[in-house]
């Protein structure tokens, strides 16, 4: 019932910008935080960033500065515009939806997206 689809990723060279996209489709739930992770071979799933439905963004140490997330909450899409990459953002990105009950907020569920490489050559 929930699914998140995502958009975006490939290959550029450091210094250059990508963009991703993720649309959510929630059904019956209510959707709040949304955003994305990544994980990079032999390294556990990070924080890129998050953000509220009140447009409040959270983002991980490694990419402040030069990632930037936006939502529009008419469409329950998240876009993060990745500017001056470097090698190490290399990652599958996945996208990430906080979902709860309408009728009972109390039970909230994490879904993820499949995942879109983004990889960086030198």
């Amino acid at each position: 019932q929930v699914q998140l689809v995502e958009s975006g990723g490939g290959l550029v060279q450091a210094g250059e910008s990508l963009r991703l996209s993720c649309k959510a489709t929630t059904g019956s739930y209510k959707l709040n935080d949304m955003g994305w992770y990544r994980q990079a071979p032999g390294k556990q799933r990070e924080l890129v960033a998050m953000v509220t439905t009140g447009g409040r963004a959270n983002y991980g140490d490694s990419v402040k500065g030069r990632f930037t997330l936006s939502r529009d909450n008419t469409k329950n899409t998240v876009d993060l515009q990745m500017n001056s990459l470097k090698p190490e953002d290399t990652a599958v990105y996945y996208c990430n939806a906080k979902v709860s009950e309408i009728a009972r907020p109390m039970y909230q569920f994490l879904y993820w997206g499949q995942g879109t490489q983004v990889t960086v050559s030198s």
